[in-house]
């Protein structure tokens, strides 16, 4: 699969998940912006049948490399992020993994059981990262009690293999071209920032700013009948030249710890 045509397919699954991203696109190519894609990011846990090296097989066939590798100890992440061999423009791919040997029993079996009823077919696939949680009916109850340890853990156990965020590069805005600039946009239309770490997280000496929305509520159909639970979230990114003169292209750890926080459940809205 063309590596367009991945990205394509990713959005159209990821924003009928999150309606706001629909709106919020189309709310800045109206003002005349240029819509890039900086990042696409995946979530899994560090079985070794569906971990990171697994995700990223699909994006390393079409020649893409392992470039950064950042650790979470507080969350108990790991996670890795992938650039184009020679297309610097395409979209970066950020997968993170819970690891589960860091976790509670309770999380660690929850979690490899619901490995375990992945069907062969997807696990042996390219189509994996576009799996969603399409083998099972949640347990609202069991989301409720995974919430309590690991808000990673239980958003994976509901959605599955999908785009957890998309994320629009800013560097090319003519307007909007701060990530402050951005924010009020934003809010000026009705939506709501992730604040936790404050608005903005990074700054111009960290060679990246970013801020994200809150994931919206939608409504999830679980054993136990019709909850509404955060989904997915818009993430937007303004990179910088180092010393060097070259656009950095990793990753804060210190942001990313924050912007997870950006799916954590919220209650009713």
């Amino acid at each position: 699969m063309e590596i367009d045509l991945i990205f394509d397919r990713l959005w159209r699954e990821y924003a009928a998940l999150n309606p706001s991203a629909r709106k919020i696109k189309a709310l800045f190519s109206a003002d005349g912006e240029e819509i890039l894609n900086d990042h696409v990011a995946f979530r899994t846990i560090n079985d070794s049948r569906i971990n990171i090296d697994v995700l990223a097989g699909i994006f390393l066939k079409n020649n893409y490399e392992k470039k950064g590798e950042y650790h979470f100890k507080q969350k108990k992440l790991y996670a890795c992020h992938f650039e184009h061999r020679t297309e610097p423009s395409a979209p970066k791919v950020f997968i993170s993994e819970l690891l589960l040997d860091k976790c509670s029993g309770f999380l660690r079996e929850t979690m490899t059981g619901w490995a375990d009823q992945i069907p062969p077919e997807v696990l042996g696939s390219d189509e994996i990262i576009f799996a969603g949680n399409s083998w099972y009916i949640p347990s609202f109850r069991m989301y409720e009690r995974l919430r309590e340890e690991s808000e990673y853990a239980a958003w994976l156990y509901v959605y599955g293999f999908r785009a957890n965020h998309f994320t629009i590069g800013i560097d090319s805005f003519k307007t909007c071209n701060t990530i402050g600039k951005v924010n009020s946009f934003l809010k000026e239309h009705g939506f709501v920032l992730h604040e936790i770490g404050g608005e903005i997280k990074g700054a111009p000496a960290d060679l990246l700013e970013q801020s994200s929305t809150l994931a919206d509520n939608i409504d999830i159909p679980f054993l136990e009948g019709v909850h509404s639970i955060p989904a997915c979230y818009y993430e937007f990114a303004k990179r910088y030249a180092g010393p060097d003169g070259r656009i950095y292209s990793g990753f804060l750890e210190k942001s990313a710890d924050k912007i997870f926080e950006s799916t954590n459940f919220r209650g009713k809205s």
